[in-house]
C-alpha cells in the first residue's frame, strides 16, 4: 500500500512533468532576445574588455539562444544619439569603446561581425534603436565633439536627468530616418526595431519644454498632446517608408510600453490601472500605426505576473490579441524579474514558462521576446529547463513577414553531396536569392513540423553544410528554402548517404 505522502508526492511530480504537455509547439513562431547594449546591461560586459573578450562575450549569448531553440537576435545599436557601427550621424558609442567617438581596436566592422554570427546559426539580425533619447545622464562634457548636443544644441530638451531630442521639430524626424536609412543600406540586417522610448516617461514636477516648437508647428486647433502623437506618428510613418524604398524585405517593428490606455479613462482601453501609459503619458499611439499599416510587428512590453491585480499579464495579453490588426503580434517577457521583485508571483518557477503557454494558447499571438539577454543566462537554470524540455524543445521557422504579394521562387538545383569530417556538405545551383535553408526529417514537412533539425543560413553561398550530429542520424532528410521576403522553395528530399 502507497502511503498518502508517497502518493501526494508522486502526484505532485507528474502534475509537474505535465504541466505544459497539452501546449503543442507550433510551426513557425517568432523566439526573439534583446541584447542591450546602454550601460552595458548586456553586451558588452564592460566597455575596456579587448575585442578578443568582446567577442567571446557576444558569442555565449548567440550560444546560449541557439541552444535554446530562439531564432531572432534583437541587439541595441543606438542607445543615445550614439552608434555601435561607423556613422556619418552619430559618434561610436562609449558604451562599446569606453570614450565616445573613439572607434573600436577592429580592422573589420564589429556589427557587420555581429550579424554575421547571428545568421550562421539560422538566427535573424534586428538593429535596435533608441530614438529619441540623446544623453544618458547630464555629463556633457564626456561627449564627442560629433554628437548632436554639441552639433545642434537646438534640438535638445532637458527632462529629468537626461537630455532629449525635441520630437516636434521636422529636422529632428529628417535626422532620424536618415539613421535609419544608413544602416538599413549598409548592413545585412533582418530588422529594424525601436524600443518603448518615443516622448519621455512623466516626471512629477518637471515639464518637457517643447512649447516653442509647437507654438511654431502644430496645426490650427491641435492641441498640445495631439500634437505630440501626432510628432511620432510621423517618424513611426517615415521609419516604415525609408525602411521598405531601401529594402523592402526589411522588417520593421516596435516594443511599446505594455499599457495602450486604462479602461478608466477609454473605454477601449485594457482592464488596467498602470500609472503611465503608452498613449496618454510616451504620446503613442500603435493602434493608428497598425491601422495604417506601419508595423510588419509590434511586440508590447508586458513585464507583469499573470494575475497582477493592477496590471495582470493574462488580461493584457488578452486585451493586445483583441486590438491587433494587419501586423504580427508576439510578447514582451520579463525574465529579468524572476525571482528578482517585489511581486512574489516571479519567485515561482513557473511564471515565465506560463506566460509563454498563455502566449502558445492565444492564436492572435505568434512568438516571444524576452528582456533581457542575460536574465537566463547564470541563475535560474530550474526555468531554463523547463523552457527547453517543455517549450522550446525544438526548432521552428522564423515567421514570414507580412506582404501583399511575395516573390515566386524557383527550386534550386542540388548538383553534389560531399562527405566531410565535419558533416554533409551539400552544392546548389541557383541558390543566390536565399536566406535560410530548414532541414527536417524526410518523413516531415512544414505543417507537422515536430522535429526541424537545424536552420542554416545560406547567404547566396552555393555551398552548405549539415553539422555531423545532425548528417549521421539520417539518411534522408527534407529541405525547404527561404528568401529574404519569406517566401518557400518546394522541398528536396536529399540521400545523405548516396555522397560523391
Amino acid at each position: 500500500m502507497i502511503r498518502p505522502l508517497l502518493l501526494l508526492t508522486l502526484f505532485i511530480c507528474l502534475s509537474s512533468c505535465n504541466a505544459f504537455k497539452n501546449v503543442p509547439q507550433p510551426t513557425t513562431e517568432f523566439r526573439g532576445f534583446w541584447v542591450a547594449t546602454v550601460v552595458n546591461i548586456d553586451w558588452p560586459k564592460h566597455s575596456a574588455d579587448n575585442m578578443a573578450k568582446k567577442k567571446a562575450d557576444f558569442l555565449k549569448i548567440l550560444d546560449f539562444y541557439e541552444d535554446l531553440n530562439f531564432n531572432t537576435a534583437i541587439v541595441q545599436v543606438r542607445t543615445a544619439g550614439d552608434a555601435f557601427y561607423k556613422s556619418n550621424h552619430a559618434p561610436w558609442s562609449r558604451f562599446l569603446t569606453g570614450t565616445e567617438g573613439t572607434p573600436p581596436n577592429s580592422q573589420t566592422s564589429l556589427l557587420e561581425w555581429m550579424i554575421n554570427e547571428t545568421h550562421q546559426r539560422g538566427m535573424e539580425f534586428h538593429a535596435w534603436l533608441n530614438p529619441y533619447r540623446a544623453t544618458f545622464d547630464l555629463k556633457t562634457e564626456i561627449l564627442s565633439d560629433d554628437h548632436d548636443y554639441n552639433i545642434h544644441p537646438e534640438w535638445m530638451l532637458k527632462y529629468g536627468k537626461k537630455y532629449y531630442y525635441n520630437p516636434g521639430l521636422p529636422e529632428v524626424q529628417e535626422h532620424m530616418t536618415a539613421i535609419i536609412e544608413e544602416i538599413v543600406t549598409n548592413f545585412d540586417i533582418d530588422g529594424v526595431h525601436y524600443d518603448d522610448y518615443f516622448y519621455p516617461y512623466t516626471i512629477k514636477g518637471e515639464v518637457f519644454n517643447d512649447d516653442i516648437s509647437f507654438y511654431n508647428c502644430a496645426l490650427p486647433d491641435q492641441d498640445l498632446a495631439d500634437w505630440r502623437r501626432s510628432n511620432i506618428d510621423s517618424l513611426i510613418k517615415k521609419s516604415y517608408n525609408v525602411i521598405k524604398d531601401t529594402k523592402p524585405w526589411v522588417q520593421f517593428g516596435v516594443s511599446p510600453f505594455g499599457v495602450w490606455k486604462n479602461k478608466a479613462t477609454d473605454p477601449k482601453g485594457s482592464d488596467t490601472k498602470a500609472g503611465q501609459t503608452t498613449y496618454d503619458n510616451l504620446y503613442a499611439d500603435p493602434l493608428l500605426w497598425m491601422q495604417n499599416g506601419w508595423l510588419d510587428y509590434i511586440v508590447p512590453q508586458v513585464y507583469w505576473s499573470m494575475n497582477l491585480p493592477v496590471a495582470s499579464h493574462e488580461k493584457i495579453v488578452n486585451w493586445w490579441a483583441n486590438n491587433t490588426t494587419g501586423t504580427k503580434l508576439y510578447i514582451g517577457n520579463g525574465p529579468y524579474k524572476i525571482r528578482n521583485n517585489s511581486d512574489k508571483a516571479w519567485d515561482n518557477k513557473k511564471e515565465l514558462p506560463n506566460q509563454i503557454a498563455l502566449a502558445r494558447e492565444t492564436n492572435e499571438v505568434q512568438g516571444n521576446v524576452f528582456f533581457s539577454a542575460k536574465s537566463l543566462m547564470v541563475e535560474n537554470e530550474d526555468v531554463v529547463r523547463i523552457l527547453k524540455r517543455k517549450l522550446y524543445k525544438h526548432k521552428v521557422l522564423h515567421p514570414s513577414p507580412i506582404l501583399e504579394s511575395k516573390p515566386k521562387l524557383t527550386t534550386p538545383t542540388l548538383t553534389a553531396v560531399r562527405s566531410k569530417n565535419q558533416g554533409i556538405e551539400l552544392t546548389f545551383r541557383d541558390l543566390e536569392s536565399y536566406h535560410f535553408a530548414y532541414i527536417y526529417p524526410e518523413k516531415d514537412n512544414l505543417q507537422t513540423n515536430k522535429k526541424l533539425l537545424e536552420q542554416i543560413f545560406t547567404g547566396g553561398a552555393s555551398t552548405f553544410r549539415i553539422k555531423a550530429k545532425k548528417a549521421t542520424k539520417k539518411k534522408r532528410v527534407r529541405i525547404v528554402f527561404t528568401d529574404k521576403y519569406g517566401s518557400l522553395s518546394e522541398p528536396i528530399i536529399v540521400h545523405l548517404n548516396q555522397t560523391n
